[in-house]
């Protein structure tokens, strides 16, 4: 064949080829141009009809491509109709959530067009929503009873006009999501920004409705919410979170990057307010749900999770005395296990697990003009049984708790607590253990919130155990130290006027602080701890202060903080006093006697 008759052999094939091409693309147009108002009615009839007319679906146009089968929605918004939902919410029909949804563009590929029409099966690559606006509403409604009609599955409903429905994957793509929650009295509106929900897998046929490893005929939801940031309502907190994410397909949520920063420094911040506020300073690294149901958080708004690890994290808290506290408050109510009782969710946590926490508790006294502060480093443990539902509670009503740390970055501290979760008084106990510890590291407290400095002291060993609740605490506390000296700070501790610390310190030292326990030859010292909390306390504030009232009985006045560092400096003084004029007394009665005895 000679080069001429190949070229117009080929030119042939080309034109055959153009021509099919041609007719190919004008029949995909025809048959799209005929098909598009077909596909509107059946995607609005199937929305609403496969919804129990509960949604309406609504969009400007339809593009629909044949050969790639491709299919695009514009302008599109999914309603639902409140009249429709109250009146499934009457026949124990209505789901938990609604959703209303808005945005440009919903993109479809790779659908089998051909095979949805002449085999009933619907195939699709992919789903997409860019951007879309989603609004998703909770409402607290019946259970369905368990003599109530059985309603057809979704894939009866949808039986007569395909055979199965599957999308390989559901992507929303930087959704503004906002979710309502309506159970209560009033609406409480939360917003999110940027968020990605993946769904994996989606099947409708006859068998996937009873597939158990399938979440709402999926094989998984997965979502991402990156680069989170907002001021809180009162404008006093900065909030930031680098990422959540959650999974079905893993049972985890996990947030990471998580800061709570205040917008003024410390004393800048409690002036703010015309009472006292804490204010707090929060930086976790990590936060890890693990085991979560995630039927029972979409049904009942119930959280239920295996493990919660918190950490590694800082936690830093101030407050100060300046003003006053809140007047008729009790803070009281927010002892860990009565908070828990008030959370609005259903929680079971089996195992909450603290990684790595410091924190630190700082509080500013007016009347030293100083801030003291105490720190327990690299905190870990465990808290069991952490819940508010009532039928786990009848089961077990205690959570337990068991914490090690190292005070003021020293010291191994190991605390054990038991709370009684049904308890109308907030019950609690606790224990714990403080070994070698050099005292000068509390230099921090009873410098600037006592006016009184630890010269020196070791502990070779401390441990304690006590009960509490709403108004006390009672214990018992053995502690063994040596070596130990204070010196005064205030310079007005008599009230008269004295310069002299030196002097007073002295006496301190000599008539009121006990220097070592045991003293040779005695058996060592314990001491029974009573305390009272007053309604602006905390409930930490009462377990470290009974541990206080332990240690100043059986040191002796002098380490212990008070609200008051120049009150307390003026009751060591009179005590300093007192004790002078009894040593007077018994040096003038010793006097006497020896004077009878030489007149007889």
């Amino acid at each position: 064949m000679t080069a001429q008759k190949r070229n117009k052999l080929w030119t042939w094939i080309a034109c055959i080829i153009g021509g099919l091409i041609l007719i190919g693309a004008f029949g995909a147009m025809f048959i799209s141009a005929r098909w598009k108002p077909i596909l509107t009615e059946k995607i609005k009839e199937g929305v609403y009809n496969g919804s129990h007319h509960l949604y309406t679906i609504d969009f400007k146009s339809i593009n629909l491509n044949i050969i790639t089968g491709s299919l695009a929605l514009r302008e599109v918004t999914l309603k639902p109709d409140t009249s429709v939902y109250d009146s499934l919410k009457k026949l124990s029909l209505a789901p938990a959530h609604t959703f209303e949804l808005k945005l440009k563009k919903l993109q479809i590929t790779r659908v089998g067009i051909l095979t949805a029409y002449f085999k009933k099966r619907v195939d699709v690559n992919e789903i997409r929503l860019d951007k879309p606006s989603i609004n998703m509403i909770f409402s607290k409604v019946p259970k369905k009873a368990d003599t109530a009609k059985v309603e057809k599955s979704l894939y009866e409903q949808i039986s007569k006009t395909f055979k199965s429905i599957r999308v390989h994957s559901i992507k929303i793509v930087d959704a503004d999501f906002d979710y309502v929650n309506n159970s209560g009295g009033k609406k409480v509106k939360n917003d999110i920004k940027h968020l990605d929900i993946t769904v994996d897998d989606f099947l409708l046929d006859s068998l996937s409705g009873q597939d158990t490893s399938r979440f709402y005929y999926t094989k998984d939801i997965a979502f991402r919410l990156a680069g989170y940031k907002s001021v809180t309502k009162d404008r006093m907190y900065n909030m930031k979170v680098d990422t959540i994410t959650g999974s079905y397909a893993t049972s985890n949520i996990t947030v990471k990057g998580f800061k709570l920063t205040p917008l003024y420094p410390e004393l800048a911040f409690a002036r703010k307010y015309k009472i006292q506020k804490d204010r707090y300073n929060l930086s976790f690294v990590k936060i890890e749900f693990n085991g979560v149901d995630f039927t029972g958080l979409n049904t009942d708004q119930s959280l239920h999770a295996r493990l919660l690890k918190i950490g590694p994290g800082k936690v830093e808290v101030f407050m100060s005395r300046e003003s006053p506290p809140p007047p008729g408050l009790d803070k009281g109510r927010n002892y860990p296990h009565m908070a828990l009782k008030r959370l609005n969710i259903p929680t079971i946590i089996d195992t909450v697990k603290l990684q790595q926490i410091d924190l630190k508790y700082s509080e500013y006294n007016p009347a030293s003009k100083k801030t003291g502060s105490v720190e327990f480093n690299s905190l870990t443990g465990n808290i069991l049984n952490v819940t508010n539902d009532s039928l786990r509670l009848a089961k077990n009503n205690h959570s337990k708790a068991n914490f090690n740390s190292l005070l003021m970055g020293s010291g191994r501290l190991n605390v054990k607590i038991d709370f009684n979760l049904t308890d109308k008084n907030g019950a609690f106990d606790y224990s714990g253990s403080l070994g070698k510890f050099d005292f000068r590291k509390l230099n921090s407290l009873s410098k600037n919130l006592g006016l009184v400095e630890i010269e020196s002291g070791y502990v070779q060993h401390i441990d304690f155990k006590a009960s509490g609740n709403l108004r006390s605490a009672t214990g018992s506390m053995n502690m063994l130290y040596s070596n130990l000296k204070v010196k005064l700070l205030s310079d007005n501790i008599d009230g008269n006027g004295t310069k002299e610390k030196g002097f007073l310190s002295l006496l301190a030292n000599a008539i009121l602080v006990k220097d070592e326990n045991p003293k040779k030859g005695d058996a060592p010292r314990t001491a029974t701890m009573t305390n009272s909390r007053i309604s602006s306390a905390s409930f930490f504030n009462l377990m470290w202060k009974t541990i206080f009232v332990g240690i100043k009985d059986i040191v002796g006045v002098g380490i212990v903080p008070e609200k008051n560092p120049v009150k307390q400096q003026k009751v060591i003084a009179k005590k300093i006093r007192q004790q002078k004029r009894e040593d007077r007394r018994e040096a003038r009665k010793e006097k006497n006697r020896k004077n009878r005895q030489e007149d007889q």
